[in-house]
Formats: structure tokens, sequence, C-alpha cells
């Protein structure tokens, strides 16, 4: 956060007379991140707390309510939902994933949390063991135990579950609390708190088993995408036809991944990994928005290709997924295994950790095949 008395500056790549401090004063650490990683983005970004990104993206046009379009509440759940597009879960879903169990074997997509993990700017994990023991020894039968204290950003960072209260846009004046907006049209004024969101915390998020589907886009393109290589429409029906799949098997309440590759950088090459990265843009988002799916996952930090073809935009993705959709979004997940077995369809299953207030959870997704 930039000290009192410090001079703000125009962040680099935000046109003139946009107005700083406020949120994009508090993402000084990030945005200085990024200019160092040459994304040439700055403000909020994927991976940032930040609920003021529409002040950095494209001027509204003259006819749209919002940054982002038409105005997106109330929800199809109703004015009151807090779930999104958890609401697809249910038994009929449940009993759809549990056909695709073929072989019984479950494959972890989660990565292991530790301090050697990519970590996006500033953000910190940090675990301490007070003692060893923490206690005991205690009775006859010297009983002792281990502790431990954990801090970190609990749900933004590792392999993280993105909640409905982690993105927003400015949809009316500068600064305006009321007219900040996140999904179903929730403003800043009526969840932000000191202690966790009072509404759209994860603790309202709906346990998820679904049938799952990975999108290889990598093997499509033989390797490796390159960071800024944007994964269109086009990408995603070629990879689903090369997998002998077509888009109808896109269904409402699946969750759809999709495999680039640059999971492969994971702790290989964390300065890389954070560079950038490939990804969906807001076409792709736009239509797996209209296939009604509940999540979209991606082996990147982001979900969405960085840097944005777009200069003008940040994020719009996660805006047009979260915001717009209440879809979910996992990140950092890894689908090697999957990938080696050619294991398409899947049950996913994934409980978000209740946390009250929280803007996105950690855990350890399964594909059972």
């Amino acid at each position: 956060m930039t000290n009192k008395g410090e001079s703000q500056q125009q962040p680099v790549g935000v046109p003139a007379g946009t107005p700083v401090g406020g949120p994009v004063e508090v993402e000084v650490a990030r945005r200085d991140f990024l200019k160092t990683a040459g994304i040439g983005l700055t403000g909020a970004a994927l991976g940032t707390a930040a609920l003021g990104t529409a002040a950095l993206t494209t001027a509204r046009p003259a006819a749209a309510q919002t940054p982002i379009g038409e105005k997106w509440w109330p929800s199809r759940w109703g004015a009151d939902d807090q779930a999104g597009a958890s609401n697809m879960m249910g038994p009929q879903k449940t009993l759809q994933a549990a056909q695709l169990i073929k072989s019984g074997k479950v494959h972890s997509l989660g990565h292991v949390y530790e301090p050697e993990m990519p970590l996006f700017g500033q953000r910190v994990f940090g675990l301490r063991t007070p003692g060893m023991p923490t206690g005991g020894v205690f009775g006859d039968n010297k009983i002792l135990w281990n502790d431990e204290f954990l801090a970190t950003e609990i749900g933004q960072v590792g392999t993280q579950f993105d909640g409905l209260g982690h993105i927003g846009v400015e949809a009316g004046a500068s600064g305006d609390q009321t007219e900040r907006r996140l999904y179903n049209g929730v403003s800043m004024a009526e969840a932000a708190s000191p202690y966790g969101l009072k509404k759209l915390g994860i603790e309202n998020v709906k346990p998820f088993f679904t049938p799952g589907l990975l999108i290889d886009v990598m093997g499509l393109k033989g390797g490796m995408l390159d960071a800024g290589t944007e994964v269109t429409v086009a990408d995603l029906e070629a990879a689903l036809a090369r997998q002998g799949l077509s888009a109808e098997a896109l269904a409402p309440g699946d969750a759809i991944f999709i495999r680039t590759g640059w999971g492969l950088l994971w702790k290989e090459d964390n300065d890389r990994f954070n560079s950038g990265e490939p990804g969906i843009g807001l076409d792709a988002a736009r239509w797996l928005a209209a296939k009604e799916v509940c999540v979209v996952g991606a082996d990147c930090w982001g979900i969405e290709v960085v840097p944005n073809p777009n200069s003008k935009q940040v994020f719009p993705a996660h805006q047009e997924l979260l915001v717009r959709n209440g879809i979910y979004l996992h990140e950092n997940l890894d689908f090697e295994s999957l990938a080696a077995d050619s294991a398409w369809q899947f049950a996913y299953v994934f409980a978000p950790v209740p946390i009250k207030g929280a803007t996105g959870s950690p855990g350890n997704p399964l594909a059972v095949t």
C-alpha cells in the first residue's frame, strides 16, 4: 500500500485521466510486479483481491448500463441468490457424473501447498509450528501433539477456487461503494467488511459432484502454449474434435477444464509462470457461459490470456464468468495424469472449505474416471 505522503503516479498502461487511488492504490505492490514481469497491465488482476477492476477497463459504450454491458441482476436463481452456478448441483448431476466412473481411478487435480509454489505478487504462504510438541506431555499415557499456524491469502494461493465475491465491476461513479457491483448486483457497500465478506462468502457455495470434461488444447497445438496466446472458441472445438467429442458434450452444470501446458512450469520456472499466461479470451468465456457450465478451470493462475489482446481490458473473462453468470473458476490445476490416460471425461468432485466471508477456497479437487 502507498505510504502516506507518497506521490501517486499514473500506472503504466492506464489511459491518462483515469483516476488513481482507492482500489488501485492498494495494488501498488502487485502493479509493480506486473510491470516487472512485462505483462503491461496494472491495477486489479485475477489472483488479486481487487474488486475495482472496471476502473481500468474500456470505457462503457453509450448504450450500456455498466462497463461490461447491460445490468446482470437479478440472477436467474433469484435476487437473493448467493450460490451462483453451484445451484445446478443436485441428484441428477451426481448420477450423471457417477455414470462416467469406469475404472475407479482417482486423479488429484491440485498442487501441494508450500512456500516454494508460485505466488502471485506479494502474496505469502507461511506455516509455523508453535513448539515441538505444541502440547503435552500429559497423563500416564504420555500424550503429546503438534499444531500449526498458517498465514496466507487462504483462497487465493496455489490451487485456488474463486468465489463470487472475488471479482466485481465499478458500475457507477469512481469510488462509489453502492455501485461497485459483484455477482447478482450485490454492492460493495453491502458486502464489504474488514472481517470478510458479508455477502457472497465461499460458505454459500454448494459442493460439486458433476461431470467434468478436459479440453486438451496443448495436445491440439503439439506443445505448451506461450504466454499471451488466446485460446479461442475454434481452438476449443478443434481440441474436442481431436478427442472424439463435440461441443454438444458440454451440458448445463458440467465443469469444464482447459489444458494449456502452462502448469508444466510449476516450481520449474516460477518467474516465467507468473510473467503471463495462455488462456481463454472474452469470446470463449461467453461461449462457455452460453453452455451454462458451473466451473471453468485451467492449469494456469488466471484461466484467461495474459496479457489480454485488448490492452484496454483487464481480466474481462473473470467478469463475464464470475460476475455476470455466477460461474466459478478453478485455477492452478494439474491435468497431467488425466492427459496421460486420455481421460477426457470424469466425475469432478470438490467441496470448497466453508470459511465464512472468504473470497475463495483452497482444496484438493478430484477427477474420478
